[in-house]
């Protein structure tokens, strides 16, 4: 009798062994198999535009035109897209133009706000400025350039924190972010 009581707790033991065993494997394959469908999800919801081109008119009559070889739609917001190897022209109402080139951009194509970002060049007149950032907005009227800003008007270079704009005054302000650090200039000519 012994034997036999000893012979059927293995047994249970065993198949609760080999139970436990299946239903783990069984859940790892059942986990496996959502993160798959969740980065097909993500895959498929992004919406890449090539060679996009955005023309608009403000009622100042200021016109601004932004091209890039790729854009894609935020998912988030549809109003919002984000570009690469971007090119903008402004053509300010009694004014020059204005160009601007970057690697990446994020344009809002209901108040025509862009952001410029990575090897940015802004190339007016006989001025140029490069920076890694430039928040350039129609509503604020001003262009805002920072990170690693070098301006050059063909006799002076200066080297600044940031270079602020007005676009409709002109009026320009070169500032360092530390008070204790100055803007550098120096003449080339």
């Amino acid at each position: 009798m012994k034997k036999i009581i000893i012979l059927i707790f293995s047994i249970l033991l065993l198949s609760t062994f080999f139970i436990f065993i299946y239903l783990n494997k069984s859940n790892k394959k059942t986990i496996s198999k959502t993160e798959t469908t969740a980065v097909e999800e993500r895959s498929y919801s992004s919406n890449i535009i090539e060679n996009v081109k955005y023309t608009s008119r403000d009622s100042k009559g200021n016109e601004y035109t932004i091209t890039a070889i790729e854009g894609e739609i935020d998912i988030k917001n549809s109003n919002i897209i984000f570009l690469k190897n971007v090119k903008a022209i402004i053509k300010l109402n009694n004014s020059n133009e204005i160009l601007i080139v970057s690697d990446f951009g994020k344009y809002n194509i209901n108040n025509f706000d862009t952001i410029f970002s990575k090897n940015v060049i802004i190339n007016y007149l006989h001025n140029k400025i490069k920076g890694e950032y430039l928040d350039f907005s129609i509503i604020r009227n001003s262009m805002i350039i920072s990170q690693n800003v070098i301006y050059n008007d063909n006799s002076n270079i200066l080297k600044t924190d940031v270079i602020e704009i007005d676009i409709n005054t002109k009026d320009t302000k070169f500032f360092m972010y530390d008070k204790n650090d100055k803007v550098s200039l120096k003449k080339i000519k």
